[in-house]
């Protein structure tokens, strides 16, 4: 039963970010959420399932792979150069949320724009941070997050 409400609560965040996908005009593989949509449902007490991680972790990473896909350019050694610093900047923030691993490699590949950074990054993980609190709280009355920052 929890497993179902679980897949539930997840697919109801994949349903936000399909909506987000149409939008933003950005196509929904390059919408990097939904790895943390299962982390954050299925595990919550992880330190990469709390907000910190899961927000700074995308941010970061997607930082990252913008900054170098602007500086060198989207080859595909950039986005493993891009995917190994915001594994290494995420350790050094105490920000590490692995799924964040994604957002470089698509932000080089793709060789996305500044503003992604923003829109659907910032924008989906604070979306997908108030959906957790709301899922965990007042759903299921859990504590959750055990830490904010």
């Amino acid at each position: 039963m929890v497993g179902a409400i679980a897949g539930t609560g997840a697919a109801i965040a994949i349903g936000v970010m399909e909506w987000m996908s149409a939008e933003f005009e950005y196509p929904l593989a390059v919408i990097p959420f939904a790895t943390s949509i299962a982390l954050v449902i299925g595990s919550p007490e992880l330190p990469a399932a709390q907000p910190r991680a899961l927000i700074g972790g995308h941010v970061i990473s997607t930082l990252v792979g913008l900054v170098l896909v602007k500086i060198i350019g989207p080859q595909p050694w950039v986005a493993a150069v891009a995917v190994g610093l915001a594994v290494l900047m995420m350790m050094l923030t105490d920000t590490f949320h692995p799924p964040a691993g994604i957002d470089p490699l698509l932000v080089v590949s793709a060789n996305l724009p500044w503003q992604f950074l923003l829109s659907p990054v910032l924008v989906g993980a604070v979306v997908l941070t108030a959906f957790a609190f709301v899922w965990h709280r007042w759903l299921w009355h859990r504590h959750w997050p055990e830490r904010w920052f």
